[in-house]
């Protein structure tokens, strides 16, 4: 049987690092998918580092809607990133009957419905399982593996950025602007940072998983989006000294009322596994009503591990490329026409723990003001901890954690408290996940 000819759009570190794996695999991936799987064109605008990648075992050029309307192609790589000019191809790619596979997170969580509407229409596949966790297989595992469960949730460390750096701000004492320069001096972060360490990047992957996972539309407007550039080391310490660790979290989950859709910092047990998950690895921690709970730990980043999962969407597409298109997976799992409406719930209405710190000057009487205010709004405590002053200081740090409440509950209570003139400036306010079976 003839191999299948695939154009691949860009040629960088993921793109180069497809190109490398394919070749060096070819003879497995080919005994597994029942055909070639060969790249016979490559877009990328610097044409002679791409000739140099390449050596003459794909054609080159610099227009990247040559690729896609090339008779030849059957199976369309995008590897360029960004949600204007990757768009436009795709749609493109689409349109001639080719099917497409992708890591472009952020143009499926903010156009993905218009993307897969298209795909149907056409008959063709759109693949992306590189775009979520790197090498990790969590989305075939979501939309296939875990098919007979209903899911109840999914919390994922899904930013490697912004893991390292907490990882360095907890082991080195850190501050984030120090750690943060740790991370750009590596590699691991961008000159411009933010959708990183401003959760953005993680709130692209939650959208896919959470769409996958509940049957709904990708939803990213709807996403809260809390980063890390506010943390403290203080706060890291005392987490640490409670038994917590924080990290940043992708949080969504089914509720009677609708869908959490939530990226922020967390405080989860030391205990958990997903709590030891270091440096720029990722981890996705999935709750099914069947299965239980499973976790799901890789590169989450990088040119090979992400290679993995784009080739792997290759050999799907490959297998499945002559099958009837009612007959294949579909894209979010689910039917495209059993869909639910499912409301993502607003952020006030999501119930969870929290840990408070407030500096307060140190006299009879604060904490009974504090805890009143608390109590008024229905708010229980689980565990204070109020610090020692430093000496010939007149301030002290008390800290709480509290058990679950509504956040609009906790809103009203900070409002308050930070009115109080025993209180110094803003209460620091994270949230808490315990990760448990209930």
């Amino acid at each position: 049987m003839k191999p299948i000819n695939v154009g691949l759009l860009g040629i960088g570190t993921v793109g180069g690092g497809t190109f490398e794996v394919l070749a060096r695999n070819q003879q497995e991936i080919t005994r597994r998918a029942g055909r070639g799987i060969v790249i016979t064109m490559v877009a990328d605008k610097d044409v002679a580092r791409a000739r140099k990648l390449v050596a003459g075992a794909a054609s080159v050029t610099d227009d990247a809607f040559a690729v896609v309307n090339h008779p030849d192609i059957d199976i369309v790589v995008e590897l360029i990133g960004g949600t204007t000019i990757a768009q436009q191809l795709i749609l493109k790619a689409i349109e001639n009957g080719k099917h497409v596979v992708t890591a472009n997170k952020a143009l499926l969580a903010t156009h993905g419905n218009e993307i897969f509407a298209a795909a149907r229409q056409h008959g063709v596949m759109v693949a992306f399982e590189a775009a979520v966790a790197g090498g990790i297989p969590i989305i075939k595992a979501l939309r296939e593996g875990l098919t007979a469960n209903r899911i109840e949730w999914i919390a994922g460390i899904i930013n490697g950025t912004s893991n390292f750096i907490l990882s360095e701000m907890r082991e080195r004492g850190l501050s984030f602007k120090a750690a943060l320069e740790d991370a750009q001096r590596l590699g691991y972060a961008e000159a411009d940072p933010t959708f990183d360490v401003e959760g953005i990047d993680a709130a692209h992957k939650l959208t896919i998983m959470a769409a996958i996972s509940f049957g709904i539309p990708m939803r990213f407007k709807d996403a809260y989006t809390e980063g890390i550039s506010k943390l403290t080391a203080a706060d890291i310490r005392y987490a640490e000294e409670l038994g917590y660790r924080i990290k940043l979290l992708g949080i969504t989950k089914r509720k009677p009322k609708g869908i959490e859709l939530r990226v922020h910092p967390t405080l989860i047990p030391a205990r958990r596994l997903i709590a030891n998950v270091e440096g720029v690895m990722n981890a996705i921690l999935v709750q099914g009503d069947a299965v239980g709970a499973t976790l799901y730990y890789g590169a989450g980043a990088g040119a090979y591990p992400t290679a993995s999962s784009v080739i792997a969407d290759l050999v799907d597409v490959t297998r499945m490329h002559t099958a009837d298109p009612e007959h294949r997976v579909p894209h979010l799992a689910f039917q495209p026409d059993q869909l639910s409406n499912a409301p993502i719930l607003p952020l006030a209405e999501v119930e969870t723990s929290y840990y408070l710190r407030m500096r307060v000057h140190d006299r009879p009487g604060v904490l009974a003001d504090v805890t009143r205010v608390l109590a008024d709004s229905d708010i229980s405590i689980d565990a204070m901890v109020q610090k020692e002053p430093p000496h010939g200081e007149e301030q002290v740090d008390i800290i709480m954690l509290t058990h679950l409440t509504v956040e609009k509950s906790v809103d009203a209570a900070l409002a308050r408290i930070e009115k109080l003139p025993v209180v110094v400036g803003k209460v620091t306010r994270i949230r808490m996940e315990q990760l448990g079976s209930h």
